[in-house]
């Protein structure tokens, strides 16, 4: 997806480790999305395994249950929205950069072009169901396949001067743990998965459907990355775009705008879905009245809320314009939590008694190792985006 534009300045900052961290996380989250869906079925009495789950929530309760049957639900439900929310936030701010670096030329500052972006998804706003997004979405992978095949091209026909001796072993130990945030964020669809295995007309192939997604997801990536940083090396920006010739560089960052603006509905769609369905539809414990009416149309309040949400992100995109830190922070932040450690620590609460001892073991390890990874890219993406204010 769109975020395969920062891998290069991972590479930038770990060398042969952030290419060897692209295959882990590739590993680690193939694996975790299998146990979450394990977490979604149960034996009952007949010995049969049936699925008594639906979603991320459902596990996250039952594992709470029966001391706190809404809290875990509630701590994934906001761990969701974050990283939702901060995926729009990151759209908006690539696009600016995009524009902004493709027209240098003229009077229009970053900010101006993210709110020239924001004017566009405001309708956003109207979005009632999934049909239309899909629509974005197609137009989204076509465009993404342009913009690779432009990347590419470019570096290969650079191919003399790459710089192998510059992709070392040594790591950058400041920013590095930005480059596993950065890495970690590429992969997250965690969130995406029960719903997805629900609607499987064969959800027997998912574990197969895991195994070939994360290999080709590992091996273009992992290309991507390389070739992208033996063209540039130490000069490997943020953006991967912003280092190709002017010329190239206005063909290929518009697509990625078109991109960018073609890809915000889908997680935009989603986090209004996930804050309507636990603020305003939850039955009696909804905290606020629900913004629909009896026919089904959303009151006008409701779209206020929509609209004030994309305003949100344009405000944020403005006072953070920091695309690599921004990702680096929020994978750290939420990816971490929702690929790594409650996929993990699900498994181990709910299917403790079936589980083999190298399960358990990769559970823990996966569990400890996520924990320092999220901490430490926290920490340090922090620290970075304090840093670039400064």
């Amino acid at each position: 997806g769109m975020f395969v534009l920062g891998l290069p300045y991972a590479i930038l900052h770990g060398g042969y480790l952030g290419l060897f961290l692209i295959i882990f996380a590739a590993v680690v989250c193939c694996y975790t999305g299998k146990i979450l869906i394990a977490c979604l079925y149960e034996e009952n009495e007949d010995g049969e395994i049936v699925r008594v789950r639906d979603s991320y929530v459902d596990i996250a309760n039952a594992c709470c249950a029966p001391r706190f049957p809404t809290l875990g639900g509630r701590i994934v439900n906001v761990a969701q929205i974050i990283e939702l929310v901060m995926t729009c936030i990151l759209y908006v701010v690539v696009s600016g950069n995009l524009m902004y670096n493709s027209f240098p030329n003229l009077p229009i500052s970053q900010k101006s072009w993210s709110i020239i972006a924001t004017a566009v998804l405001l309708p956003c706003a109207f979005l009632k169901n999934l049909k239309a997004v899909s629509k974005f979405s197609l137009l989204c992978t076509l465009a993404h396949f342009v913009i690779n095949i432009l990347v590419i091209a470019y570096c290969l026909s650079r191919a003399r001067d790459w710089a192998w001796d510059k992709v070392k072993f040594y790591i950058d130990v400041k920013k590095f743990p930005i480059s596993i945030g950065i890495i970690v964020f590429s992969y997250t669809s965690q969130i995406f998965l029960p719903s997805l295995e629900g609607n499987m007309q064969n959800p027997k192939e998912f574990h197969c459907m895991m195994n070939w997604t994360h290999i080709a997801a590992c091996i273009l990536k992992g290309l991507f990355a390389l070739v992208a940083y033996l063209t540039w090396a130490d000069e490997t920006k943020e953006v991967i775009t912003d280092n190709l010739p002017s010329t190239i560089r206005a063909v290929v960052n518009i697509f990625l705008v078109a991109k960018a603006l073609l890809s915000y509905p889908l997680p935009f769609f989603a986090a209004v879905e996930v804050l309507e369905r636990s603020l305003f539809q939850d039955g009696n414990r909804a905290f606020f009245p629900n913004c629909y009416g009896g026919d089904g149309r959303l009151k006008s309040w409701g779209l206020t809320l929509r609209c004030a949400l994309v305003v949100f992100t344009l405000l944020m995109a403005i006072y953070v314009p920091h695309f690599a830190l921004l990702m680096g922070l929020t994978g750290s932040l939420t990816g971490a939590g929702l690929c790594f450690l409650l996929p993990s620590l699900f498994h181990l609460k709910l299917l403790w008694r079936k589980l083999l001892w190298h399960h358990v073991f990769f559970d823990v390890a996966i569990f400890v190792i996520g924990g320092i990874c999220s901490v430490s890219g926290f920490i340090h993406s922090l620290e970075g985006l304090i840093e670039a204010f400064r």
